[in-house]
């Protein structure tokens, strides 16, 4: 490549988690394409005051900041920079030190005072040579400043990105309190009224109360009709006469009624107590939003990020728009800067002039789904237009069972699963202990109130088993036939995968098997063909990252130490692989790519080299199964040999606790979804399938797999997924991770070729209409 010098910089007033795996990432993506990257501290403050605000990075620099919050380049709101003098002595600095390529990190705001910058920079140049601080040639060679942005937000409002750097983290927060409190509330059986962030954006409330099973929620998108106050406390004491012994309302700190009156949650206690009498208690989580340590999410999403925002910077003309990186279901892409400023505009152009239906339609395609689930398994009353899904007439008997390991997010799908199901007519049965208690005759009708509180609860409260059915067609079929059952959603891993396939197959010969089935991607292995993404990983991940800092910290103070920490995953490499680039890992040993004495020897040698740096920790991850004779104990007896005099080794098995613990955020959001559109999937083919009054469902199409790809929750017939497995080794053929790898090499200082075909290009901002039900569907 070129040399091309440009600058990373935090900006804008507020902090979130992952701006400095954002940083980190365009400085050693800089280095690594032969940039001079330079810090801007302080945001735009710092460019207007130059000095030693605005400093050259290293590659050192950049160590140990994965695990912090907050930005350590600082960041400032600036007045200066709003006006024309403010932006002419940045433009003097910027040139000063021959810098022409911005990378700013931040909300809408700093992205348009970056785009302004952009637009005057000629005219500021032409002012700088008139006042004889620059010369002719320095503002030709200078000619074009280049800006790519990257969008830190907790709120989630920017608009043409699915997620911003921030919120999973700031989920993450709000979840722990959340889940805290609701020990003491099951306690002393109290109301807790909880307000979260978002003035103007009800993102974070929302999805927390989707992740939680909060009983009521108060966006400011979606303001309630008039009446509400008696609407939501008929729905508490709805929710305590089916035995609950407490309620849970969130409320985003910008709610209002239709008449723009506030709605703030010293409001809603006093209403319930009022009217209730039940013992009420407020949680104002402020600013414990923003801080604590990044999630896995935000991590990767931000090393991905930054590394995208130096591509695009490098591919960048004089005629090239500024453009923003953003994330679209699985997948980077780019955008134009001022494409998404506007839109973001019109959404708060719309909630001020009361168009609230349009206001959630401009928010984009997830959240329009999320309210729709959020009415359906909570059933709130939002008032929201749930045209996404029609109700069926009929009353069809719809089985879910959970089959496999256990994985985190696996209660969240079934809740969501049983509520849509019964909101859509149909009578829904859970089935104990996979296709085990199956044939067993483990089967019994579950009902709304059965499945409160299930969405943080780790593990299956159903049960599960690694049993396939084949052996066992027969039974299975005999209890379909007794409990009538018209569909089935199993939700699980490959075992699922298998079993559905199985099924598949004695149709021919069991009459019984002729119906719907959907299956739902969950293990913490993501080893499910057909889905980028499966229940459960995302949890896992976070286990790994955070006992990989931890175990990092360990060594903290003391002499150059290697950990070697073995994963799990079967023969899939993605918790190894994802899980190391989250924790900033030097190495990472995988079946997938096969690795030889030759590749530990140089991995080992570029250890001790980075050893005699200032960088006193190293990480090394093994996927379980990686290799047969290279193992754990081998590999670290290699290190602790040839690292001797350098540094010292530690080993570390990380075993069943990353299939434990409570679910992510990302994982109860993700699992209640994708149940959720299962469910709408089954109630479509029932109808399709039914006839002279029974269900016969026989085609490819009617037994599918859902799952994530790229950029939507896409139905495949498990038959089509057939070709696209490795059963041996009980993997995809392709996976799209094994991408992420080079990106982790090249932050851990390997000299590595980067693919970038898959590196996002210029699109624009496409808004769903109103009738686009399944665009609006996917994630």
């Amino acid at each position: 490549h070129t040399h091309r010098e440009h600058t990373p910089g935090a900006v804008g007033s507020h902090l979130c988690c992952g701006m400095n795996a954002a940083v980190r990432a365009v400085v050693r993506m800089g280095i690594y394409v032969g940039a001079k990257v330079y810090f801007v501290h302080e945001g735009y403050q710092g460019m207007v005051d130059g000095g030693d605000n605005i400093k050259e990075a290293t590659w050192e620099s950049v160590s140990s900041m994965l695990q912090m919050g907050g930005t350590v380049i600082g960041s400032a709101r600036c007045k200066d920079f709003r006006m024309h003098e403010g932006r002419l002595k940045a433009a003097h600095n910027l040139v000063q030190r021959g810098i022409t390529n911005l990378c700013v990190i931040g909300g809408d705001g700093s992205l348009t005072g970056a785009n302004l910058f952009r637009k005057e920079w000629s005219d500021l140049l032409a002012e700088l040579v008139q006042q004889g601080l620059i010369d002719e040639e320095a503002s030709q060679k200078y000619s074009a400043l280049h800006i790519v942005g990257m969008v830190g937000s907790i709120d989630n409002d920017f608009c043409g990105t699915d997620m911003t750097i921030g919120t999973d983290s700031a989920l993450h927060r709000i979840i722990e309190v959340v889940d805290a409190i609701m020990t003491t509330a099951q306690s002393h059986q109290r109301t807790f009224v909880l307000e979260v962030m978002g003035r103007h954006c009800g993102y974070l409330a929302l999805v927390s109360a989707l992740a939680c099973g909060a009983d009521w929620v108060l966006i400011p998108e979606m303001p309630p009709e008039d009446g509400w106050e008696e609407k939501m406390c008929q729905k508490l004491s709805a929710t305590r006469s089916r035995g609950s012994r407490l309620n849970i309302i969130i409320v985003a700190e910008g709610a209002t009624d239709r008449h723009g009156k506030a709605i703030t949650s010293s409001i809603v206690k006093d209403l319930v107590v009022q009217r209730l009498g039940f013992d009420t208690r407020v949680t104002i989580l402020g600013h414990v939003q923003r801080g604590g340590t990044p999630s896995a999410f935000d991590r990767i999403l931000a090393s991905r990020m930054g590394v995208e925002a130096v591509l695009a910077l490098l591919e960048t003309t004089a005629n090239t728009p500024a453009c923003v990186v953003s994330l679209c279901g699985n997948q980077s892409v780019r955008l134009p800067l001022m494409e998404c400023v506007q839109m973001t505009q019109q959404v708060q152009k719309a909630m001020d002039e009361k168009r609230f239906e349009e206001a959630v339609r401009l928010r984009g395609r997830c959240i329009c789904y999320i309210l729709f689930v959020t009415c359906s398994v909570a059933n709130y009353f939002l008032l929201f237009d749930c045209s996404l899904t029609s109700f069926a007439p009929d009353n069809f008997n719809v089985a879910v069972l959970n089959v496999g390991a256990p994985a985190a997010g696996m209660n969240a799908a079934v809740r969501s699963a049983v509520r849509v199901g019964i909101s859509e007519g149909h009578k829904m049965f859970a089935v104990s202990d996979g296709f085990e208690g199956f044939y067993k005759g483990q089967i019994k009708e579950i009902k709304w109130a059965d499945v409160g509180g299930w969405t943080g609860q780790g593990g299956s409260l159903l049960g599960t088993k690694r049993t396939l059915p084949a052996k066992h067609i027969d039974k299975i079929a005999e209890q379909m036939r007794k409990y009538n059952i018209n569909a089935l959603l199993v939700i699980g891993g490959f075992e699922a995968f298998l079993g559905i396939m199985e099924l598949l197959a004695a149709r021919g010969t069991f009459e019984e098997l002729c119906v719907p089935m959907v299956m739902v991607p969950a293990t913490v292995s993501n080893n499910v063909p057909g889905s980028d993404l499966s229940i459960g990983a995302d949890t896992a991940l976070n286990a790994i990252t955070f006992t990989c800092d931890r175990i990092k910290q360990s060594a903290s103070g003391t002499k150059h130490r290697v950990f070697i920490i073995e994963t799990m995953g079967g023969y899939c490499g993605y918790l190894a692989s994802v899980g190391g680039l989250a924790a900033g890992a030097d190495a990472a040993y995988i079946f997938e790519e096969p690795f030889d004495i030759r590749e530990l020897q140089s991995n080992v040698e570029h250890l001790t080299e980075k050893m005699k740096t200032s960088i006193q920790r190293g990480l090394v991850l093994r996927n379980e199964n990686s290799n047969e004779n290279y193992t754990t104990d081998f590999i670290y007896q290699l290190y602790s040999e040839e690292g001797k005099g350098v540094f010292d080794c530690r080993k570390n098995v990380l075993g069943h606790m990353q299939q434990g613990g409570a679910p992510s955020p990302f994982d109860r959001n993700f699992g209640t979804k994708i149940a959720a559109k299962a469910m709408q999937w089954i109630s479509k083919k029932l109808n399709e399938s039914y006839r002279k009054g029974r269900v016969f469902a026989n085609t490819e199409d009617s037994a599918c797999l859902l799952g994530m790809r790229r950029r939507a929750l896409v139905f495949q017939p498990v038959v089509q997924l057939r070709d696209e497995t490795d059963f041996v080794h009980r993997i995809p053929k392709e996976q799209w991770w094994l991408k992420l790898r080079p990106l982790m090499k090249i932050l851990a200082k390997y000299k590595t070729s980067y693919d970038i075909s898959d590196s996002g290009q210029l699109e624009h901002v496409v808004l769903n209409g109103p009738k686009e039900s399944e665009a609006m569907a996917a994630i």
